[in-house]
């Protein structure tokens, strides 16, 4: 038998993780005290910078952390990795040069030494990002990121659980062997995987071989049998989860969470919460704010051609559906000959349509039309970013043929979005148009990260002339 027991493949995880903070802090501090010599050739910092340099420690421990840079599984996507990195770094720099202006000691750096650190900090971050993904790829032909994981269960959930892992997951969990106490009825292998014995043997199994990770795979009908179950692993060091008698493909798997304590399965969750929500509201509040200074003008002028092209208001508002499905009031510029309305019957501007102005065939053609909903961002009503609300007549319309159209409302909505950034805006004159839009609004709600966010506001200027925007 194999007596010695490898380091599990959890706990060396957790162990190059942590290892990577250490050095990403060291990286920080390195770059500075390289691009000081360069600049001075002197290892004797003086005093203010030696406090930027805590500081910027300090910022890049949580804007890191922000980035999700330490998710393990991500740290093989090098491309996405470094345009984090990027990001990150650049906020950090940023908030020092921000933070040296407000308290005027701006002057007291070196441009010079502020340029070399922000590129070798850089550099370190890459090369330390590429030394990681040598060592994982080292690791897993080895076999150490292989999580060593036994089956009790031998039945359909069983087989169905070994084929998923074999099918979805080969690289991340590697089966020891399957344990059932109807053992002795079974062939010798289940689904190409040897059938050791019982669970009791199983107990003894991981006294000698490596296992991180116990999977119950058995019908949940028989309440007495998974209580005696549960009891005989309680004495393993190991995790054991249980896994749920009829989940299958169709249902999203988000995990357990315990209700008085009874431990529930969780299929959707909502996707903006804690501090997750805190930050994506600041986010609204602040940059709105900021980009409220500039767009004033802009909107001024917009508002004085609109005035001088055609009689009627300036702007245009309109009932449309927001957060959890509540009606609030969009603002827009007038982009129409002004006539009353009807939200009953609400036609899709179509090429050369006679209602659109001439100012307002501009405005839809450069997505300006839009700018006034800054104001339903200033009350919290949207977002800068989201799903595009949608007129009420449409929203009916399209609830009742594509599934899964009002999952849009889990968040606010946007003035921008990550299906309009990717061409989907303007005239939607078919389901698929729409269906295709809505998968992509559904793709930025379960993958929403602040950085998702500044990278759509960035892609929103070179997206806002559109062709299909009438």
């Amino acid at each position: 038998m194999l007596r010695n027991r490898r380091v599990a493949a959890a706990d060396l995880k957790t162990l190059l993780l942590g290892g990577l903070r250490v050095v990403d802090v060291w990286v920080v501090v390195l770059g500075a005290v390289l691009s000081y010599f360069v600049r001075h050739e002197t290892f004797n910092i003086p005093d203010l910078y030696i406090i930027a340099i805590i500081g910027a420690v300090l910022l890049a421990v949580n804007y890191l952390q922000i980035a999700r840079v330490y998710v393990f599984d991500e740290l093989p996507r090098l491309a996405v990795q470094i345009g984090r990195l990027s990001m990150a770094w650049t906020a950090v720099m940023a908030s020092l040069i921000a933070l040296a202006y407000f308290t005027q000691t701006s002057v007291a750096f070196s441009r010079a030494f502020a340029i070399g650190w922000f590129a070798l900090t850089l550099a370190g971050f890459i090369l330390t990002r590429l030394m990681t993904l040598a060592l994982i790829d080292r690791w897993r032909q080895q076999g150490k990121l292989a999580l060593n994981v036994a089956i009790v269960g031998a039945g359909d959930s069983g087989q169905h659980l070994i084929r998923q892992i074999e099918q979805t997951a080969r690289h991340q969990y590697h089966i020891v062997g399957v344990f059932d106490d109807e053992w002795e009825r079974l062939p010798a292998s289940i689904v190409g995987h040897k059938v050791h014995g019982s669970v009791d043997d199983l107990v003894r199994y991981v006294r000698s071989y490596p296992v991180d990770e116990v999977l119950v795979a058995v019908p949940w009908r028989s309440t007495s049998y998974l209580q005696d179950l549960v009891k005989k692993l309680k004495v393993l060091p190991n995790d054991v989860k249980l896994c749920p008698e009829y989940v299958g493909a169709t249902l999203p798997v988000r995990g357990i969470t315990p209700v008085a304590g009874v431990p529930l399965l969780s299929v959707l969750e909502r996707p903006l919460s804690g501090w997750s929500l805190v930050l994506k509201n600041l986010e609204d509040r602040l940059l709105s704010l900021s980009l409220m200074v500039v767009v004033l003008p802009v909107i001024g002028l917009i508002a004085a051609a609109i005035k001088l092209d055609s009689p009627g208001p300036v702007f245009f508002r309109q009932r449309r559906y927001g957060f959890n499905n509540n009606a609030i009031v969009v603002w827009k510029f007038r982009t129409m000959h002004h006539r009353p309305d009807d939200e009953t019957i609400v036609p899709q501007a179509t090429r050369n349509d006679p209602r659109v102005t001439r100012v307002g065939r501009f405005l839809r053609r450069t997505s300006l039309d839009e700018l006034p909903q800054i104001f339903n961002v200033m009350t919290g009503e949207m977002s800068l970013v989201g799903p595009r609300p949608h007129a009420v007549a449409h929203n009916e319309q399209y609830a009742k043929i594509i599934d899964d159209y009002l999952s849009r409302h889990r968040v606010k909505p946007g003035i921008t979005g990550w299906a309009q950034v990717n061409g989907l805006r303007g005239e939607t004159d078919t389901p698929e148009k729409m269906r295709l839009r809505v998968q992509h609004d559904l793709f930025y709600i379960d993958n929403w990260s602040f950085w998702f966010d500044l990278k759509i506001l960035a892609l929103t200027p070179f997206a806002a002339i559109n062709r299909n925007a009438y």
